[in-house]
């Protein structure tokens, strides 16, 4: 991903934020009073604030230091969202069959990885382009894969190898847990040290990099 660090933001500051994520609709009011509405973006795109989680001047410094080395929005950076950051629910762990990635019909190999949202009437697949580490649990037709031996992952898609290739009706579940590709969204950070021992910032807005 071009101007991006893969670097996380401190996560002691990022699970004190607020945020979510946020969609462009346009809305026409007819003379009939009637309403035409029109979604401007196909995707989602996540807002965070961070500046609530600075809690001591330890924290502030570790941001302020966070921002000079990305030069403000220049840079991209990982950040983890306090109440979405898995592949299942929050309270539960990553299983290999949290999400269903697509069906094999013998010859695709490459599966782009994705969380789904809703179930019944229109349900939204949003890329998952940053997996942790090590994080990344995948099997095909229940029978579990490594990374590295059957299949690589690069840029929010797992291509499996030749002899790898999910076979017809084989569904390629995945679990993981992701952090979000973002940038700061200001170029001024606004510091104050009211009290000695305590400083907060604000607003540190940090919005979602799409990809």
């Amino acid at each position: 991903m071009a101007g991006f660090h893969d670097v996380r933001f401190p996560l002691a500051v990022s699970f004190g934020a607020t945020g979510g994520p946020q969609r462009r609709t346009e809305i026409v009011t007819l003379g009939s009073g009637r309403e035409e509405r029109n979604q401007r973006w196909a995707m989602s795109r996540r807002r965070y604030d961070a500046g609530t989680g600075v809690r001591n001047r330890d924290d502030l410094q570790t941001v302020v230091a966070f921002f000079e080395e990305r030069r403000g929005r220049l840079y991209g950076f990982r950040y983890r969202d306090p109440l979405d950051n898995k592949s299942c629910a929050p309270s539960e762990t990553p299983a290999a069959d949290d999400q269903l990635l697509g069906v094999g019909d013998g010859s695709t190999t490459d599966f782009a990885l994705v969380k789904r949202y809703g179930d019944d009437f229109l349900p939204y697949d949003r890329p998952i382009l940053l997996p942790v580490d090590g994080s990344l649990l995948v099997e095909v037709g229940g029978v579990a894969r490594v990374e590295g031996a059957d299949f690589s992952f690069v840029d929010g898609v797992i291509s499996f190898f030749g002899f790898a290739t999910p076979g017809f009706g084989e569904a390629v579940t995945a679990g993981f847990l992701f952090d979000v590709p973002v940038r700061f969204d200001t170029d001024f950070l606004e510091v104050n040290l009211s009290r000695f021992e305590a400083g907060s910032i604000p607003s540190i807005p940090v919005v979602e990099i799409t990809p």
